[in-house]
């Protein structure tokens, strides 16, 4: 891609962008983060002469983070009606503060929410890793809550080992049983809670590869499924026919050295329907992930311009 204007400033977005694609940034808030702050960085150190340029570089940096994870709604920012450009960097730097602070206080309620609903003696399975689940679980270990947690090792890259390291740092009770065994467990599991990494206008929740599965043998074993995310996961793209993109990734993840002629088909998502889910844990309360377009149209108008 060619960059033009500004495009020696291009590197913090390209190298935050590279980190995304590695999976060495990993969580969909995390991904988010570090995909704002480079288009920060970006903005303050912008040497674009009028606003068309300095848009356009934004747009192309922007551009350039989409494609590294096209599954994260999150990677945005309010546009700003700033129109000279000495100011639109410092806009653009506002903006990015106030929505990080959003964030943040965001998953702090979320967690005060969702602890709530773990008692005394129960089991709670989850797969994959999301700061916003662990925060919420941490948060149910500070309230004196005696709970232990099931963690699914979540192939090919074994995210469910990060969130299985912090139950145990937090004096938290853990077991990690492949993905496969998730259904031999869930008869003994009180809820099943995992986050997700875009909402859809249906309610449809797209998070890491074997979601749906879990939510489907919750469904059959009657365990309650819960979602847990910030109510800017929702993509408003969704609303007008658009489908969110499933992302596949290198096969050398699934087989390093898997023989020749074989297929790998390594899909990094899927899609949880609506119908499995028990609940939407967000900033707003417990949801129903039929009324997320009316929860965010209230609470966030803007993600709709």
């Amino acid at each position: 891609m060619t960059v033009g204007t500004g495009e020696r400033m291009q590197d913090p977005v390209r190298i935050a962008a590279e980190r995304i694609r590695r999976l060495e940034i990993q969580g969909a808030r995390n991904v988010a983060i570090a995909a704002i702050k480079a288009l920060e960085d970006l903005a303050t150190q912008s040497k674009a002469r009028t606003e068309k340029e300095f848009h356009m570089e934004l747009s192309r940096a922007k551009e350039i983070l989409f494609l590294s994870r096209e599954t994260e709604p999150l990677m945005r920012i309010r546009k700003t009606k700033e129109a000279k450009v000495d100011n639109l960097a410092k806009a653009v730097s506002t903006v990015a503060q106030q929505f990080l602070a959003e964030l943040e206080e965001s998953k702090e309620k979320i967690a005060e929410i969702g602890a709530k609903r773990i008692r005394n003696d129960s089991v709670v399975l989850t797969h994959c890793h999301s700061s916003t689940v662990t925060c919420m679980l941490k948060k149910a270990k500070q309230t004196g809550i005696d709970f232990q947690v099931i963690c699914t090792e979540t192939r090919p890259v074994f995210q469910g080992r990060t969130t299985a390291k912090e139950m145990l740092n937090a004096g938290i009770k853990t077991t990690f049983i492949v993905d496969s065994a998730a259904r031999f467990f869930m008869n003994h599991v009180d809820l099943a809670i995992v986050g997700a990494d875009a909402i859809t206008s249906e309610g449809n929740v797209i998070n890491k590869i074997g979601t749906s599965a879990v939510a489907l043998v919750a469904h059959e074993a009657r365990t309650p499924f819960y979602v847990v995310s910030e109510l800017l996961k929702f993509d408003p793209a969704t609303m007008y026919g658009d489908y969110e993109k499933i992302e596949e990734r290198s096969a050398i993840e699934v087989w390093k050295d898997a023989p020749n002629g074989l297929i790998i088909r390594n899909p990094a998502f899927d899609v949880t329907r609506r119908d499995f889910i028990h609940g939407i844990i967000c900033e707003e309360g417990i949801i129903s992930p039929h009324s997320i377009a009316e929860v965010v149209q209230r609470k966030h108008p803007w993600v709709f311009e």
